[in-house]
């Protein structure tokens, strides 16, 4: 597949080098799910502005994304080799809250959710090198899954994103799913 460099305003999404094939699917899936979420729940935005309306699902949409993206070698490789940005990245991701206060739905539930996310987030990272990360990466992910299903009362969308949030944050991101040794490219 046919890889191309990614202009600077856009490492922090898709990394320096993509596969035009993996930028279409990130973009897909986030976008085809983002409609999907539009148009089975279409009471989310039913009576707010449309600028609420759109930001709320334009972080959506980027959760969802960034679930993927953050799989690639390309994003996964350009954060592993800036640590000080992996910390800004997890610091600024409160995207859950930011949805739950722009949809005027439960923010205790996001908080909640935000608060374990960028927690096991930071415990993972500071496990980069050694080889229990991605042990403990997918355990703290699952507690945090297993414990939001079995506590929740939370709406259908709000606990898709949420869930998706700590996949993307959580697992996707904190993890460095290739080491020093792959590359793309």
């Amino acid at each position: 597949m046919k890889i191309v460099k990614i202009p600077s305003i856009l490492h922090d999404v898709f990394g320096e080098k993509q596969s035009v094939g993996s930028i279409l699917i990130i973009l897909l899936f986030g976008g085809l799910l983002t409609i999907a979420v539009g148009f089975i729940y279409p009471e989310i935005t039913k009576s707010l502005p449309i600028w609420r309306s759109a930001l709320a699902l334009l972080l959506i949409f980027d959760i969802f994304a960034g679930c993927i993206a953050n799989f690639t070698i390309s994003t996964s490789n350009f954060y592993a080799s800036r640590k000080r940005n992996r910390i800004v990245f997890i610091a600024i991701h409160v995207h859950i809250i930011m949805i739950a206060l722009l949809l005027h739905t439960d923010i205790g539930y996001a908080v909640g959710i935000w608060a374990y996310t960028i927690a096991g987030a930071l415990t993972v990272n500071a496990l980069i090198g050694k080889s229990s990360q991605r042990f403990i990466g997918g355990l703290l992910l699952s507690i945090g899954i297993g414990v939001t299903f079995l506590l929740s009362n939370i709406q259908p969308y709000m606990l898709l994103a949420g869930t998706l949030f700590m996949l993307k944050v959580l697992y996707s991101f904190a993890v460095d799913h290739y080491g020093e040794f792959a590359r793309l490219g």
